[in-house]
C-alpha cells in the first residue's frame, strides 16, 4: 500500500517550488522527441535518469553519449540506473554497473531503482550508496574529475533512492532524495504520508504519477506540495506490465504543466 499515516503539514508546504525528476525515458533513437525536449530553456528539470539496458548496457551506446552529453553541458543533471531488485542484486554488481556507467557516460550520480524499504537490509544500502558516493566524489579525484564534452568538475553524488513507497525512517539519512511514491493516480489522489516526513524538507522527496488524466493536474500538484514533495513526474500514460513502461514517453500535457510549475527550481 502506498499510503501510510496521515499528518498535518503546515500551510508553507503549499508554497513548495516543485520541479521535474525524469525517471527514464526510452532510448533516445525511440523517443528522440523526449530527449531533445529536455534541454529546453526555462524547463523547471532537476534530474534525468539514463537508463540504457536497465543499466548501463555491455558497451557504450553512442546515442545515449550524446544525450547525456547535451544534459551535462545545458547544466541538468544526469543519473545512472542501478535496479536493486529490492536487495536481491549483490554489492558487486551494482558497484560494476556503477563504474561503466561513470566510465562510459560521466553520470552525475545514481537511481537506485526497486530499492528496499525495511530496516533489516538499511545497511547493506547503506554500503552500497557510501562506496557510489566514494566512486564520483572522490576516490582518486579530490576535486572532482574533468567533465568530458565540457561543462566543468562533477559536483557531489546525487543518490536518488526508488522506494516508490515510505520505507524506514532511516532511509532519510542515506539518500540525497526518496521516491515515496510511484504507481498510479488511482492510488495517489487518496494517498497520506508518513508522519516522520515532516522532520525533512520538501527536496528530499519524489512523487512519480502514471494513468493521470489532463484534469487532474491542479490536484495532483496540491497533493504533490500538501505532502511535502517537491521532485515530481506526472504522466498519462499507463504501464503494458514494464517496469518503466509508464515513464518512457513524455505525457500528452508537458507544456500545460511545464507552465503551470514555472521556470524557478529551488536546489
Amino acid at each position: 500500500m502506498p499510503h501510510l499515516t496521515r499528518t498535518a503539514r503546515g500551510t508553507a508546504s503549499t508554497d513548495v517550488r516543485i520541479g521535474f525528476g525524469i525517471p527514464g525515458f526510452a532510448h533516445p533513437l525511440v523517443a528522440p522527441a523526449e530527449w531533445s525536449e529536455l534541454t529546453r530553456p526555462g524547463t523547471p528539470l532537476k534530474w534525468v535518469v539514463l537508463n540504457v539496458a536497465n543499466g548501463p548496457g555491455e558497451r557504450p551506446d553512442p546515442h545515449c553519449l550524446e544525450a547525456a552529453g547535451r544534459l551535462r553541458n545545458a547544466g541538468v543533471r544526469v543519473l545512472g540506473h542501478l535496479d536493486m531488485t529490492y536487495g536481491a542484486r549483490s554489492f558487486g554488481e551494482l558497484v560494476s554497473d556503477a563504474h561503466r556507467y561513470l566510465d562510459w557516460y560521466q553520470v552525475d550520480g545514481f537511481s537506485l531503482d526497486r530499492c528496499p524499504t525495511e530496516r533489516a537490509v538499511l545497511p547493506e544500502v547503506r554500503r552500497t550508496v557510501t562506496t557510489l558516493r566514494a566512486l564520483i566524489d572522490g576516490e582518486g579525484w579530490p576535486e572532482g574529475p574533468p567533465r568530458k564534452g565540457g561543462g566543468g568538475r562533477r559536483e557531489g553524488a546525487h543518490i536518488v533512492l526508488g522506494h516508490g513507497t515510505h520505507p524506514y525512517p532511516g532511509y532519510a539519512e542515506t539518500g540525497d532524495q526518496l521516491v515515496t511514491f510511484a504507481g498510479p493516480w488511482s492510488d495517489y489522489r487518496w494517498s497520506q504520508v508518513a508522519e516522520w516526513t515532516a522532520d525533512y524538507p520538501p527536496e528530499r522527496f519524489c512523487h512519480f504519477v502514471h494513468g493521470m488524466p489532463r484534469g487532474h493536474l491542479e490536484e495532483a500538484l496540491r497533493i504533490a506540495r500538501w505532502q511535502g514533495a517537491s521532485t515530481i513526474y506526472f504522466t498519462d500514460r499507463v504501464g503494458d506490465g514494464g517496469t518503466n513502461a509508464p515513464w518512457e514517453s513524455m505525457p500528452g500535457y508537458w507544456d500545460e504543466i511545464v507552465s503551470r510549475i514555472g521556470t524557478g527550481v529551488s536546489e
